[in-house]
């Protein structure tokens, strides 16, 4: 690292090439400040190339603010300041003016056209050239230097010390750790004295204890009502898609569920039964398996599902149902075709336990909110220190609502920087 930091040549430091710090070094150098950048990985936005699957739910395409706030699980007071300068219609120009189409899909979900993360990373790269930010990969953190309300340095690795006029830290949170988010930040920001919540995985995909899961890996329902029981009661339940895993289950409806999984776990087993037909009423099912069977009388059981759900969880269905699988369905008893009715309107799974913070999309945890100003994202301890992203204890859905917060916050910080020296 070049001795620029013994001279205090860059207005701010940020630590972190994710979304939240490449939005805020792009904006702090769009309005003439001296930006370095701090990236302990080889390249940036490590995570941002994974999130979606790849195809990267960039936001959340609700305008209104109250209505978009309120998913935010009571930090929509404290969110309101910064929204209020930077929110989705902010967003959605952003990528548009630089070049990035955009798409809504189901739930007001915002991804590019392109259907490629990698889209959303080069405009920010370019963002960041523009502005002819300082990048420096490789540099790795070890601690934030702190006397009475200012930082005075940040120390990495090598043990050399960088200083700037303001630090924006944007390290993110403890999931996906493959990626770099190791939880460093909350370390640094707990020894210099702020009120950090131990992290937990929030939105994770779930683990079942059926053996049988593994066969109906890859499949998605698009939308099934998937009902959550323990000791035969029923506690919540949710509409929309799932998919099956190797080990059990995700998607966003189960993401978005897999806190209150975990918190039920701790008092017992969790079953969840799946409706694969919401929309029909036990009488109604059966009325159309009496109409699908005598239409293929002849059939044997095994064959005469895979038009109703995808063939590979058919043949579990034909498993599970305890029905000879040769049988003509003409041969099937009323007794039998009841009981498969059940089956469908309950597909039961075991939960055997959350996954962990290396497959969550999102932890829950962090700084709390009262520490910050969130008309800045600047920490009410140390004036010239600005926290935003995923270190911001602040529960959220999945369905573009972590993104962007990462931009909103990562904006409002490199919009409120001081720029004290000339480029």
């Amino acid at each position: 690292m070049e001795s620029s930091s013994d001279n205090q040549l860059f207005d701010v430091v940020v630590i972190g090439g994710g979304p939240a710090g490449l939005m805020a070094a792009g904006r702090a150098a769009e309005r003439g400040a001296k930006v370095l950048l701090l990236e302990k990985n080889q390249g940036l936005g490590k995570k941002l190339l994974i999130t979606g699957g790849g195809r990267c739910n960039v936001t959340n395409a609700e305008l209104n603010n109250r209505l978009l706030l309120a998913n935010y699980k009571g930090s929509d007071q404290f969110l309101f300041s910064a929204f209020s300068q930077y929110s989705v219609k902010e967003t959605l120009e952003f990528f548009n003016n630089h070049g990035m189409a955009t798409k809504v899909e189901d739930n007001k979900r915002v991804f590019p056209v392109s259907d490629s993360a990698l889209s959303v990373l080069e405009v920010l790269k370019k963002y960041n050239r523009a502005g002819k930010v300082t990048i420096e990969s490789m540099a790795e953190v070890t601690k934030l230097n702190a006397h009475k309300d200012k930082i005075t340095g940040i120390t990495l690795k090598d043990q050399s010390v960088i200083k700037a006029h303001s630090y924006i830290l944007a390290t993110g949170g403890k999931s996906r750790p493959e990626t770099g988010a190791t939880g460093d930040g909350f370390r640094w920001l707990s020894e210099i004295g702020h009120e950090v919540s131990e992290p937990d995985p929030s939105l994770v995909p779930i683990a079942c204890k059926e053996r049988w899961i593994s066969k109906l890996a890859g499949i998605t329902l698009p939308e099934i009502k998937i009902n959550i029981y323990q000791n035969k009661q029923k506690h919540f339940t949710k509409s929309g898609k799932i998919l099956f895993t190797h080990v059990g289950v995700s998607g966003p409806t189960i993401l978005n569920m897999s806190k209150a999984i975990g918190e039920l776990l701790q008092y017992g087993e969790v079953m969840i039964y799946l409706d694969l037909f919401p929309k029909q009423d036990l009488g109604s099912l059966d009325d159309s398996l009496i109409t699908l069977f005598s239409e293929h009388s002849n059939k044997q059981f095994k064959n005469s599902l895979d038009t109703l759900v995808p063939a590979a969880l058919a043949q579990l269905i034909v498993e599970l149902s305890g029905i000879q699988p040769d049988l003509q369905v003409n041969s099937l008893t009323r007794e039998a075709r009841k009981s498969l009715v059940q089956l469908l309107k309950a597909f039961p799974l075991t939960v055997s336990n959350l996954l962990g913070t290396d497959k969550a999309i999102v932890t829950s945890g962090g700084v709390a909110l009262t520490e910050v100003d969130f008309k800045t994202m600047s920490s009410r301890k140390f004036t010239n220190l600005y926290i935003v992203g995923d270190l911001l204890n602040i529960d959220r859905p999945s369905g573009g609502y972590s993104l962007q917060l990462c931009w909103t916050t990562g904006f409002v910080a490199g919009n409120s920087v001081p720029i004290l020296s000339l480029k």
